[in-house]
């Protein structure tokens, strides 16, 4: 939790945030960083808010914790150094609960877990994964997609953006020729008028040594804000509050097995 100073500082970038409704005015309060550049889980809404499947959850976790949360958007590259040095109380960010990131920071349960995919042009060549070999494709990096392309996907050339709307951008005129990124977020993109260049060629095996077991929320080692949301989660699940989250984004299960 937050001291008063942090509070106070907290306020100073309410523009940047918005609170969950329907905490209790008593209760903790938490400060959650998100990347909001990645629809439908987080983005910036035309009137300047943050919205999407990961700041809902985080609301209604926010609530059965009867806890007080605003959001920060923060750059993904950074985003775990932010954590660690206290600048939020945790991560709500479609990040992938990894080996890697375990290193550095606590995870609670999963929330969700979905497939990472390939996105080509629709007028592309390519019909396979084997199709890929000697091109370039695009990625976000620091993300489990990122890794999963160096490590299966050697025989082509990765290229490397600060975030998903750049790459986006690339394969859309054609810089470069397929992208990979997490199946949700490719397949909302293909279906909106930014995506209507490209279609999803593939979905891919789940690696579970990079991919993790999911998404998680990301917390500061050994902090017991833990085991305060994997019980929010449970009590989500259990009530029909996260289903019913899920099916105002999705038309699928998104927590997976």
């Amino acid at each position: 939790m937050f001291n008063s100073t942090r509070i106070f500082a907290a306020a100073s970038i309410a523009a940047m945030s918005l609170f969950a409704g329907s905490a209790m005015a008593e209760g903790e309060k938490y400060v959650i960083g998100t990347d909001s550049t990645y629809p439908p889980f987080e983005f910036v809404d035309a009137s300047g808010t943050i919205q999407g499947f990961d700041i809902d959850i985080a609301k209604a976790l926010c609530a059965e914790m009867k806890a007080e949360c605003s959001f920060v958007s923060t750059d993904w590259d950074g985003i775990i150094p932010a954590l660690n040095a206290k600048k939020f109380d945790m991560i709500v960010s479609s990040m992938s609960i990894t080996p890697e990131r375990l290193k550095l920071v606590d995870f609670s349960n999963k929330y969700y877990n979905t497939p990472p995919a390939i996105a080509v042009p629709k007028d592309s060549k390519i019909s396979d994964v084997a199709g890929l070999k000697g091109k370039v494709i695009g990625a976000q990096t620091s993300t489990t997609h990122a890794n999963y392309a160096e490590k299966h996907l050697a025989d082509t050339e990765l290229k490397l953006y600060p975030t998903a709307d750049e790459y986006k951008l690339d394969v859309s005129s054609g810089r470069v020729d397929a992208v990979i990124d997490d199946v949700v977020v490719l397949s909302e993109w293909v279906k909106s008028d930014a995506g209507a260049c490209c279609k999803i060629l593939t979905t891919l095996p789940v690696d579970k040594e990079i991919n993790g077991e999911g998404a998680g929320i990301a917390i500061r080692k050994g902090d017991p804000l833990k085991e305060k949301l994997n019980t929010a989660i449970a009590a989500i699940r259990a009530s029909g509050e996260y289903k019913k989250i899920q099916d105002k984004y999705f038309d699928f299960d998104v927590y997976g097995d």
